[in-house]
């Protein structure tokens, strides 16, 4: 029964966060705007706090994928996670540079390497670390994640360095090139923590839930101190905005994600850790749960899904589609970027893809029910 229950808040943690990657892709494709929603010049409070939430995703995705692996190699044994790391991670390093990479343009003139890439490749170096001693694997998750900011002022164009640091565009041939938009420096860190973690889950409740609430309370008081005198962990300093407290805050909460720094660590985790905890003592949500426990059927489907479902959506309002991406859009005439339009297309998306995951698992069952029964 304490195992069901842990592995239900990892799922109903995981499900929320799929939840709130859907908003942040929805926004993308429903609510293309020519400013950043992080912009302080150009934003308002609501288009901040839409996109800020949805930072929650990619580090709680990858710290859970770390427990998961812990969890797994606890039942299966080293050798047989290490072989499982090493070829799904290199699955989700071919899916994200195919498949996903097509679903985000509907072509292929650029491959984006983005959250599968940093969760392949954090898999691909965690099949190695699994067979270290766990203290060595702490050790390198923080010698990984603590002092990456340091090389914030270190810029080059140069592929290794960008897969490693810094994000940005690697033309290859032609107008055919490769952007890595997740540096995997900290992200290796943060699987490797993920790991180091997963002891965690085999203690008794009491003490697991004080400990990750106590966790993302140091970690939230290590973001607020560091952050309050621009002191070290991120390269975008804030400052009093003079246009009230909201600003000021805004401000103090604006994080550096590209890659993710040593603060955008610590706000979303301090927030995950705690959520993880309260989840146990929750009743299992069942979207949540459902979602949660079909991760990679939900990313595979859901851009190309959201991206093909805005198509019409344009055409039928405004009779064009937006042209064009992050370098240049072109937006159709008397379009204006509404947050009431992202926000009931993202409603609308979960609904579809509720069903879909549904009708997924009944072909899954079914299919297993079919196969021929052991001699």
């Amino acid at each position: 029964m304490e195992k069901s229950s842990r592995l239900a808040s990892i799922d109903m943690l995981r499900g929320l966060v799929i939840v709130l990657m859907a908003l942040d892709h929805t926004r993308d494709f429903f609510g293309p705007a020519l400013f950043d929603p992080e912009d302080l010049a150009k934003t308002t409070p609501l288009w901040f706090a839409t996109r800020w939430i949805t930072h929650l995703c990619a580090s709680t995705f990858v710290l859970l994928a770390g427990c998961s692996a812990y969890l797994r190699g606890g039942r299966d044994g080293v050798p047989a996670l290490s072989r499982y790391l090493l070829t799904r991670g290199l699955l989700l390093v071919v899916l994200e540079a195919t498949w996903i990479s097509f679903s985000w343009q509907f072509g292929y003139s650029v491959t984006i390497l983005q959250v599968l890439w940093a969760l392949g490749m954090g898999m691909v170096f965690l099949a190695a670390l699994v067979w270290l001693p766990m203290p060595a694997i702490a050790a390198i998750a923080a010698l990984l994640i603590l002092p990456h900011n340091l090389l914030d002022t270190i810029h080059s164009s140069h592929p290794l360095w960008l897969a490693w640091h810094e994000r940005g565009f690697w033309p290859v041939a032609g107008n055919y090139g490769v952007y890595i938009a997740y540096p995997l420096m900290p992200w290796l860190g943060l699987i490797a923590a993920g790991y180091a973690l997963g002891p965690v889950f085999r203690w008794d409740a009491v003490r697991r839930q004080r400990f990750l609430l106590g966790a993302g309370a140091v970690l939230l008081l290590a973001f607020a101190l560091l952050r309050s005198g621009n002191f070290y962990g991120d390269p975008d300093p804030w400052s009093a905005q003079g246009r009230g407290l909201v600003w000021d805050f805004i401000s103090f909460m604006r994080v550096h994600k590209y890659p993710p720094s040593l603060l955008y660590l610590c706000v979303t985790l301090g927030i995950a850790l705690p959520l993880l905890a309260w989840f146990e003592r929750l009743r299992p949500v069942p979207l949540l749960m459902l979602f949660g426990a079909t991760p990679m059927f939900f990313y595979v489907v859901h851009i190309a899904m959201i991206h093909f479902m805005a198509g019409p959506y344009f055409l039928l309002r405004y009779g064009a589609l937006p042209e064009g991406g992050p370098a240049g859009f072109t937006l159709p005439k008397g379009y204006e970027p509404s947050l009431a339009v992202v926000y009931l297309a993202w409603i609308a998306m979960l609904a579809i893809m509720y069903g879909l995951t549904k009708l997924w698992l009944r072909w899954r069952k079914r299919g297993a029910h079919a196969q021929p029964a052991a001699a």
